[in-house]
C-alpha cells in the first residue's frame, strides 16, 4: 500500500469537485476549493476521522468496501477508481460486468432528481446509491444496521413489507425472485448471486418455494403501492433505466400530475427532507 501516493490522489480528486457535483448546498463560502474531508466520509457513508487518517497517509489499510465507496463519493472514473485500488495494494475487479461503481455521470443525473425518489440498484438488489427522496421513501440503506440489499430485505425481514399494502406482497415477491433468475440466468458463475440465492432459500420458506416455480422476468416500468409512514398510501409509477451492461438500474418514481399521490409526494419532500437534515 502506497499511503503517500493515496492520500495525495484522494485530496486532489476531492478538491477538483464542487458541492453541487455531488448534491449538496454550498453553504458558507469555503476558504479553499473543493469538498470538505466530513462532506467525502458523509458521501461515502464513514467517520470523518477515518477518511482524515487515509488523507493523511496514516491509519488502518482500507478495505475493498471502503475504497469502493470512497471511490463512488468521489465521482471517480473506472480507471481512476481502479488506481486507486492499485494504490492501497488491492487487485481491482477485471470483470466489468457486474460492478458496484456507479458512474460519475449516473450519479450526477441522481443528484438532479431532487422533487421525485430514485436510486442505483445492482441487478442483484443491493443499493448503490439514493438520492434524498429515495431515502424518504425507502429508509436510508447506508444507515449503521440498515440493510442495502432489497431482495434479502424484503424476504428477511417481516418490517419491510409494512411500506407496501398487503394485497401487493404476493406480487411483489414473485416479481423479486423471477428477476433474480433472470440475473443468475445471464450469470451463471456469480459467486456473489449463488451465495444470495442460497442465504434466501435457507432463511426463507417464501423464497424457496417461489424459486421452485422458475419464474422469469426482468424488472421493467410498473405502477407501485407503498404505505408511507407519515404521508400514507403513495401510488407511483416507476421508471427503470438500465446501465449499458444492464448489471445496475436506476429506477425512478414519479405520481401524475393533479393526484392525490402527487400531492403526498410533495408532502414527503417537505417532511422527509426534514428528517434528513435534523438526521
Amino acid at each position: 500500500m502506497d499511503r503517500t501516493e493515496l492520500a495525495d490522489f484522494l485530496r486532489r480528486c476531492r478538491t477538483r469537485l464542487t458541492p453541487a457535483d455531488v448534491g449538496l448546498s454550498p453553504g458558507a463560502r469555503r476558504r479553499t476549493p473543493g469538498l470538505r474531508r466530513e462532506e467525502v466520509a458523509r458521501l461515502a457513508g464513514m467517520s470523518t476521522d477515518h477518511y482524515t487518517r487515509i488523507e493523511q497517509a496514516r491509519g488502518s489499510r482500507p478495505s475493498r468496501q471502503m475504497l469502493a465507496a470512497v471511490a463512488r463519493a468521489l465521482r471517480l472514473t473506472d480507471d481512476e477508481r481502479d488506481h486507486v485500488f492499485h494504490l492501497a495494494g488491492e487487485e481491482p475487479s477485471r470483470d466489468r460486468t457486474p460492478t458496484d461503481h456507479v458512474r460519475p455521470g449516473l450519479l450526477l443525473l441522481l443528484d438532479r432528481l431532487t422533487d421525485v425518489p430514485a436510486q442505483v440498484v445492482s441487478d442483484r438488489g443491493d443499493i448503490l446509491a439514493q438520492n434524498a427522496m429515495a431515502k424518504a421513501l425507502h429508509g436510508d440503506a447506508s444507515a449503521p444496521g440498515a440493510e442495502p440489499n432489497v431482495v434479502r430485505r424484503f424476504f428477511m425481514d417481516p418490517s419491510a413489507r409494512e411500506l407496501f399494502p398487503a394485497e401487493d406482497h404476493d406480487r411483489a415477491a414473485r416479481t423479486a425472485v423471477a428477476d433474480l433468475r433472470a440475473t443468475l440466468g445471464r450469470r451463471p458463475d456469480d459467486a456473489r448471486l449463488r451465495a444470495l440465492v442460497r442465504l434466501l432459500r435457507a432463511r426463507s420458506e417464501e423464497f424457496s418455494a417461489l424459486w421452485d416455480t422458475h419464474e422469469v422476468a426482468v424488472r421493467q416500468a410498473a405502477v407501485k403501492r407503498f404505505l408511507h409512514p407519515v404521508v400514507g398510501l403513495l401510488e407511483l409509477d416507476c421508471e427503470v433505466l438500465l446501465s449499458p451492461e444492464h448489471d445496475q438500474r436506476l429506477t425512478v418514481h414519479t405520481a401524475r400530475p393533479g393526484s392525490e399521490s402527487h400531492e403526498r409526494l410533495e408532502l414527503l419532500r417537505v417532511v422527509g427532507l426534514q428528517d434528513l437534515t435534523r438526521g
